[in-house]
């Protein structure tokens, strides 16, 4: 897919990868770019820069996102790429109390199914879109220290396949976004060592990848291409990539004291 003369929605749109997102398909002559957050007032001054428009979401609320959904198709036009951006990360393994997994299931995974339920039949109705669904590169291996993120980021990357498998054929386009460390306020609470490993990247560096990979229609985008090679070697003996991230953990352990 081109972005010229497109509508874009972005949720997450205020910062990071949703914000650097909005001005790079801005700059490819998108029609129109909706910049969807619970930060209204940053999602406005993005919509500023590239001539969009911001609306006010909370995309844990399976009633904001059809509300989002139906105003832009109402009051703009048809969505041609949805991006469900917007995601959270949580510190903590089992012990993390319910409410909390589940927050950060709404976030990270239910707003996608959310946002593909009302919005699959409508681009297949109409003969396609495009959905760009935010994971992450622990969606593919693990995050070390965050049992939330790395659950529901496999989920993601996972309904995200399924979407590509059940209606590819019916003209819907599917990417996942799967980065390693990118330069935005969510790793700011992170230890970076966790997610540095490869390298931490712009935002920037990301939506110029992003805009390559939708070019191309390609489902799986990597801005870390070693990923690739780490998803190989899982792959092929996991009892081998189990032992090493273990030997990691426990290094982690000992530095932290």
């Amino acid at each position: 897919m081109q972005l010229q003369d497109k509508i874009i929605v972005i949720t997450g749109g205020a910062s990071g990868i949703g914000a650097a997102m909005a001005r790079r398909f801005g700059a490819e002559g998108a029609k129109k770019i909706i910049c969807a957050d619970r930060d209204l007032a940053g999602a406005q001054a993005v919509a500023d820069e590239v001539g969009g428009v911001a609306i006010k979401t909370d995309v844990s609320s399976a009633t904001d996102i059809s509300d989002l959904i139906e105003t832009v198709e109402n009051d703009i036009g048809p969505i041609d790429l949805f991006v469900s951006n917007a995601g959270i990360i949580t510190i903590g393994g089992a012990e993390v109390d319910d409410e909390i997994w589940q927050n950060i299931w709404d976030i990270n995974v239910l707003a996608h199914i959310r946002a593909a339920r009302i919005l699959v039949p409508k681009m297949v109705g109409r003969g396609g879109g495009y959905l760009l669904n935010t994971a992450s590169a622990a969606g593919l291996l693990a995050q070390i220290g965050s049992a939330p993120y790395s659950v529901t980021k496999h989920a993601a990357v996972s309904f995200a396949e399924w979407l590509a498998i059940t209606h590819g054929a019916e003209g819907l386009k599917v990417s996942v976004l799967c980065p390693q460390g990118v330069d935005t306020p969510m790793i700011a609470g992170v230890d970076t060592s966790t997610v540095a490993k490869d390298g931490i990247i712009s935002a920037e560096g990301v939506a110029d990848i992003c805009v390559e990979a939708i070019g191309d229609e390609r489902f799986l985008i990597l801005p870390h291409p070693k990923v690739g090679d780490y998803i190989k070697q899982k792959g092929a003996d996991p009892e081998r990539w189990i032992s090493g991230m273990q030997r990691w953990q426990a290094m982690l352990n000992e530095e932290a004291g």
